[in-house]
């Protein structure tokens, strides 16, 4: 198809030639083209284009596979980001609730703590209390038997005769004698 049209540039050319001669600017442009022609035929220039622009394509094909690749690793990082997340909110929510436990546990076993401290300070308080009222009570005795002894010697020394007091107190020496 190049040749046939090459030939009839020819042809065109060599008409052109005898009819006008060699000074003609057409006939010069028609052989710069036949000759441009030509060399890029024979160089291949087409099919080092058509090469090339294969190539770029494949590289942004290339590029364009990567692009895709890296957007689905970016998606599925993206993904197993958020699963964590979700999964820290879940655990800090389970160690929040966890934490609330163990303190109204924490907050009831100190309750119970304070109250066996106030009975155990409670009853101590009320042995305290019975201990000194049982001091009380001797001391009321005692004082109370130690006036009776005071007011016995009083009446007796006042009743008794000297005679009758020795008596007695022989009696007692006696008596304390045998009990020894």
């Amino acid at each position: 198809m190049i040749s046939a049209s090459a030939m009839m540039l020819a042809e065109a050319a060599q008409e052109s030639a005898e009819a006008t001669g060699l000074s003609d600017p057409r006939l010069w442009l028609l052989f710069s083209l036949l000759i441009l022609v030509g060399l890029a035929l024979w160089k291949n220039i087409p099919g080092l284009l058509a090469k090339a622009l294969d190539e770029r394509a494949e590289r942004i094909a290339a590029e364009l596979a990567e692009a895709r690749r890296l957007r689905e690793e970016a998606q599925e990082l993206l993904a197993s980001y958020e699963r964590r997340q979700r999964e820290a909110e879940k655990e800090a929510e389970a160690i929040i609730s966890q934490a609330k436990k163990e303190a109204e546990l924490y907050a009831a076993e100190a309750e119970k703590k304070l109250q066996d401290l106030l009975e155990r300070r409670t009853e101590a308080a009320k042995r305290k209390i019975a201990q000194a009222e049982m001091r009380a009570v001797a001391d009321v005795r005692t004082h109370a038997a130690s006036l009776a002894a005071d007011t016995a010697k009083i009446t007796l020394e006042t009743s008794l005769t000297k005679s009758a007091q020795s008596a007695l107190i022989d009696e007692g020496i006696k008596k304390a004698g045998e009990l020894l």
